[in-house]
Parts: C-alpha cells; structure tokens; sequence
C-alpha cells in the first residue's frame, strides 16, 4: 500500500482529495483539523518549524502532497509570516522528503509563479519563465518555491516531482479576493485590458492531484480548465457592468487611497488586473493525461448558481 501524507489537509481542495484517494495509509496534516473523511488519519503539523522532519521521519510516507499555502492572508498576517508558511515552510517540507527517501512529492503551485507581464504570452505554457513579481506576495513566493524545486530536482533525481501550476480555484461554497470581486455591483477593469481569468473546479482539481499522487507521470502542469474569460465574460454572465478606468487613474487613486487605510490594495495591483496569466492546459491533457471536466466558462456558471447570483 503506498502511504501518503498531505499537508494543508483539512483545506478545501484537502478534504476532497482525501476522500478521492483510493484504499490504503492517509495521512493528513494541519494546524487545524476541521472535517476530515473518517478513513484518514490526522496529526498536527507546522511546516514553518521542525514538524516535519520529526512527522515524515516518523511516518515514512512513500508520497507527500503538499497543499499548505497562504492564498488569501488574515487581515493581520505579516508578509514576513505569509513567506515563513509558503516558501520557508515548502523549503522543510522538501528537505524532510529529501532525508526520508520520499519517492514524490507533489506541490501545488500557482498560474501566480508566472507573473503579471504585459509581455506573457496567451496562453503561457510550462516552459514560460516564472516571473512572479516581487510587489506581488504569493507570486513572489510561488516564483522562490519553483526556483527552489528547480535546485532540487537537478540535485536530488530520486525525489519524483509533480509541480502543479493551478489557476483561480472555485467551487460550491469558495469565497475569496478574488470571488468578492465578482459580488461587488459591477466590476471594476482596466481600459483597454480583457483581464482574463482561468478557472479550475474543486472537484477537478482534487482528482488532478490524486492522479499526481498515483499514477500520473511526473512533471510540471498548468492546471485550468478550458479556455478563459474576459471581464466583459464575467460581467454577461453576471449580468452586471463593467466600470472600467485608465491604468494610470487608478493607479493614482489608490496610491491616495492605501496610505490613508481607505483600501487594502496599493498601485500595483493595477498590474493584478491588467496582465494576469492565461494557462494553456495541452499538457495536462495530453502528457499528464487529465481533462478536466468543467470548462472555465463551466466553472464559473457552477461558482455562480451555488452563490446565489
């Protein structure tokens, strides 16, 4: 039977994963347990300290999925803290799979690793540079995990890798940042810009990383569904207008704006709206052998009828 531990477990995309595992030995680590299928089992796990060099000693898992991730930060949370969980936090994980003769460990990364780049192609593959901008926390540290698995893989051979690079999650019951742009009374673009979004389903991406920890090949994989939607997409569907304004009035704007406390977001996040990346799927589908089933366009409509909009 092949052991498998998950990091981030009791998360969302966790809890279907591990009930879409087949039979044998989960394990599923958090800070906090939440609700878990009853055929895993749980232990308490930071991956910002020495957790787990001490749990995957212990353990001996033949696989390690690691989910634990900062996506949307507390109101309070320090970058400096976000950074210990993404990247000083993937950095242990990594080495303690190194130490213990892992034989593949599968991360989720993010479309975010590719950065937001007036010159990225559309769709980026998998062989794009990761650009993360620094201004940009999760992007940044998602672009310092993926130079940090590079090393690793020409380092250490052995360790199977999976890199899954995962676009805009949603599904029943997901609500973020990124979901509260959409409930806002119409929604806000740059001029001039289609802003594109690519979505993947809960549901599909629970089967993607159970492949990941199986059977699939190893590798690096854009993960979305197919195709992508504009702004002017969402707004249809939503039935709702775009205000959309020049780059360079609201990057005015909210430089006036966030040093007074009146935003969460600074200028840069012009740039959030302007570029951000579209994920060609060819790979997924042709060399990891997963389709997903649910359209970005799917997805959205799902995330929209469960939301009551």
């Amino acid at each position: 039977m092949t052991r498998v531990l998950i990091t981030g477990g009791a998360g969302m995309v966790g809890r279907e994963l591990a009930k879409a595992l087949p039979p044998g030995e989960t394990l599923v680590t958090d800070l906090a347990r939440g609700t878990l299928p009853r055929q895993v089992r749980f232990r308490k796990m930071d991956v910002t300290g020495s957790d787990p060099d001490r749990i995957l000693g212990e353990e001996r898992p033949d696989v390690v999925i690691h989910l634990a991730s900062i996506v949307t930060p507390p109101p309070r949370m320090t970058r400096a803290e976000a950074y210990a969980v993404d990247v000083t936090g993937t950095r242990n994980v990594l080495d303690a799979c190194i130490a213990h003769g892992v034989g593949r460990l599968v991360v989720t990364s993010s479309g975010a690793a590719y950065g937001y780049h007036a010159d990225n192609p559309v769709p980026l593959a998998e062989d794009a540079p990761c650009r993360g901008n620094r201004e940009f926390a999760y992007a940044d540290h998602k672009r310092r995990v993926e130079e940090m698995l590079a090393q690793a893989r020409q380092a250490h051979p052995k360790l199977e890798q999976v890199v899954l690079r995962v676009g805009t999650v949603l599904g029943a019951g997901v609500e973020n940042q990124i979901t509260a742009l959409f409930r806002r009374k119409s929604l806000l673009a740059i001029r001039n810009c289609d802003s594109p979004f690519v979505f993947i389903w809960t549901r599909d991406l629970a089967r993607i990383v159970e492949r990941a920890a199986t059977e699939g090949p190893p590798g690096i994989f854009n993960v979305a569904g197919d195709g992508w939607m504009t702004v002017h997409d969402l707004a249809r569907a939503l039935g709702k207008k775009v205000f959309a304004l020049p780059a360079w009035l609201l990057k005015g704007a909210l430089a006036a704006a966030y040093p007074l406390g009146l935003t969460r977001y600074g200028p840069e996040q012009v740039r959030f709206l302007q570029y951000r990346p579209v994920l060609a799927n060819d790979r997924l589908k042709s060399e990891f052998g997963y389709t997903p089933e649910l359209t970005s366009a799917e997805v959205f409509d799902l995330w929209k009828r469960e939301a009551g909009l």
